[in-house]
């Protein structure tokens, strides 16, 4: 049974938001996969983790540059799991299939894109059987609150 959280972007664009949750899966200890549909934006989301803050970085890679079993973060455009992540984040309309092999999935989509939210609604009831749902959604502040689930 994995936690899945979804996240609902309204305020904040996912390149505010995806540092900061990953900053916190790694100081859990964790490692993470982060999952993209395509290899020009896991190559901008891989410019971003360098460079998204002036006094520092999130160490990862992608998948293809070599040494991925290392890599506490790593960004892919497929299912794979090289560095063994417990964490799988799905960004930019990539879909969940399921929840195995993972303690948590995290699904960010945008509230400005309809069909975005089609997808994690269709998410939401294909991982509901054997899993923890959340669904977490931005104050006009900011902040997370949680609207549904556990």
């Amino acid at each position: 049974m994995a936690d899945v959280l979804f996240y609902h972007l309204e305020m904040q664009p996912l390149e505010r938001v995806l540092p900061v949750l990953l900053e916190k899966t790694i100081e859990r200890g964790w490692r993470a996969v982060v999952q993209c549909v395509s290899d020009e934006r896991a190559a901008a989301l891989d410019a971003l983790l360098w460079t998204f803050r002036d006094d520092s970085f999130l160490a990862h890679g992608k998948a293809g540059d070599g040494g991925e079993a290392e890599q506490p973060i790593l960004i892919v455009t497929d299912d794979t799991n090289a560095n063994a992540a417990t964490v799988r984040f799905f960004v930019d309309r990539a879909v969940p299939r399921a929840a195995d092999d993972y303690e948590r999935l995290v699904f960010l989509f945008s509230g400005h894109d309809s069909d975005a939210v089609t997808d994690a609604r269709a998410a939401w009831r294909a991982l509901g059987p054997g899993n923890v749902l959340t669904y977490w959604q931005q104050d006009e502040s900011g902040r997370w609150a949680k609207k549904a689930g556990a």
